[in-house]
């Protein structure tokens, strides 16, 4: 029997099936045909698929290779580009230094001379300058000796240039500068005499003398003594201060420390020194002469100045026994003198905390050093009930119940004691800024107080009077420390003093 071989075996219906698979799969025509005239679709082909895929991949081992090989390619190219352009950049900036370096060389001579042609014309600027600043000095001291004053612009080169200072009424400080101001007025605005105005002056000229500079010319020593006197003297604020001599505000409290600072430093070593052994010897006569007390250098006593309440510490300036009397919270710093017996300040302490008390401030000040230090054997400083009794204070009897005696001697040290309270009464009195309180800042406030404790000096040494309008009364309360005795030596020799002044005919009979 025989077969009948299939229908899509044969070779008529191979064609028809190659084109069909052609279509189905397209990718697929490119592979060559199986041996045997077989396709490679079907069981035929399926032997020959290994070789063909190492085929395939050496071809594309070697387009990657040629592609490795394209990319090392371009590297180097890349870096001896890269090179190239370094060399190129390299030689460029040597050329552009050698360039400029020629340009350099040739320029420095050509420079110099340019410039020693135009110095003469800088020397020549330079001179014509100075011979202004000398013009305008001159002006400057006319104008202070009462001549016209200047012209409110400066000369220069070319051009004339416009102070910047504002313009101020100047007219009262010129009517008391002049010579026709009335002696009295003058005192009545000062504290002082034109004679005494005029010694300050003349000492504080070289501490407060300034230049005059390129804008405006500078303000004369009279002026600037004259603001800080008045400031003290009045009390006034600053406000008005600077209206009554035409300058600013800040100018006004400038110079009022300035001119402090320069009395602090010029005439405190002159006028407010302890006084040496001759002068010391002097004043334990004179007080002897008028309390019969023998030995006495000095008679001290404490006030308290009014201040702004501080920033820092407020409890410790509290003044609690004038915030008592005045109804009003209070707060101050403390003045310790010791005056002799004309009511001229020997020694100042000044500016501890007005909560402190007097035996306090004491053991705070310089003269409790030069007393620890032994420079005050064998003299009395006579202070008040505050104070302590030591080998050299000497404070009245302050116990209940005293006797005759004690009684005797209180009175004739109450007569000692009060030559320092009426000193004290006379500087509070000259100077009124004492009286109130000031807008002067705590840390200047000692500078400002030691200078009138100078001019205090001054004006006493020159004899100059103070109106009886202007007295102050002093009402600082006292107190009694809690260890009123502090030597067992200066109590017997209290006992001693007190009984020569009765039985001596020295106490007087006015406690009878």
């Amino acid at each position: 029997m025989e077969l009948t071989p299939i229908p899509f075996l044969n070779q008529e219906f191979h064609d028809d099936l190659s084109l069909f698979s052609n279509f189905l799969f397209p990718d697929m025509a490119d592979f060559p045909p199986a041996a045997g005239g077989a396709s490679s679709f079907g069981v035929g082909g399926s032997a020959n698929h290994p070789s063909k895929r190492r085929r395939k991949e050496e071809e594309e081992e070697e387009e990657e290779g040629a592609q490795g090989g394209d990319i090392v390619a371009s590297l180097v190219l890349l870096e001896e580009e890269e090179k190239r352009q370094r060399e190129s950049f390299v030689l460029e900036t040597l050329r552009g230094k050698a360039a400029l370096e020629s340009k350099s060389d040739m320029a420095l001579p050509a420079m110099g001379d340019y410039y020693c042609h135009l110095q003469p014309h800088y020397d020549g600027a330079n001179e014509l300058e100075t011979r202004k600043n000398k013009r305008a000095g001159q002006s400057g001291s006319t104008a202070a000796e009462g001549g016209e004053p200047h012209e409110a612009t400066t000369p220069s080169v070319g051009q004339q240039r416009r102070l910047w200072v504002k313009d101020r009424s100047k007219d009262w400080w010129e009517r008391c500068n002049s010579p026709e101001f009335p002696e009295e007025e003058f005192r009545r605005e000062f504290r002082m005499s034109k004679a005494t105005f005029d010694f300050i002056c003349n000492e504080l000229d070289a501490a407060v003398t300034k230049k005059n500079t390129m804008l405006r010319d500078a303000i004369p020593v009279r002026q600037r003594v004259a603001v800080c006197v008045w400031r003290l003297a009045t009390g006034e604020p600053l406000r008005l201060v600077s209206k009554r001599f035409g300058l600013g505000i800040s100018t006004c409290h400038k110079l009022v420390l300035e001119v402090c600072t320069a009395i602090r430093n010029v005439l405190m070593p002159q006028f407010l020194q302890w006084p040496d052994e001759r002068r010391l010897a002097a004043i334990k006569d004179e007080f002897e002469a008028a309390s019969g007390i023998p030995h006495v250098c000095g008679a001290m006593y404490t006030t308290h100045i009014p201040i702004i309440a501080p920033k820092i510490s407020v409890a410790s300036y509290l003044n609690r026994r004038h915030t008592e009397r005045n109804q009003k919270t209070t707060y101050s710093i403390t003045v310790q003198g010791v005056v002799d017996p004309r009511g001229v300040f020997t020694d100042v302490c000044i500016g501890w905390p007005g909560s402190m008390p007097d035996d306090q401030v004491l053991e705070k000040s310089a003269l409790y050093q030069r007393a620890r230090k032994g420079l005050l054997k064998d003299v009395w400083v006579v202070g008040n009930p505050g104070h302590p009794l030591t080998d050299w204070v000497l404070v009245p009897y302050t116990h209940q119940n005293i006797t005759w005696t004690q009684h005797a001697f209180n009175q004739k040290l109450a007569e000692v004691q009060g030559v320092a309270r009426e000193a004290f009464a006379r500087l509070k009195g000259r100077w009124s800024c004492l009286q109130k309180r000031t807008e002067v800042k705590l840390q200047d406030l000692p500078v400002v107080l030691g200078a009138c404790c100078v001019l205090h000096n001054i004006c006493e040494a020159r004899n100059e009077a103070l109106d009886p309008e202007q007295r102050f009364e002093i009402f600082d309360d006292e107190m009694v420390p809690e260890n009123p005795i502090r030597s067992a030596n200066a109590a017997h020799a209290r006992d001693l003093i007190a009984h020569n002044l009765l039985h001596h005919g020295l106490a007087g009979t006015s406690f009878l």
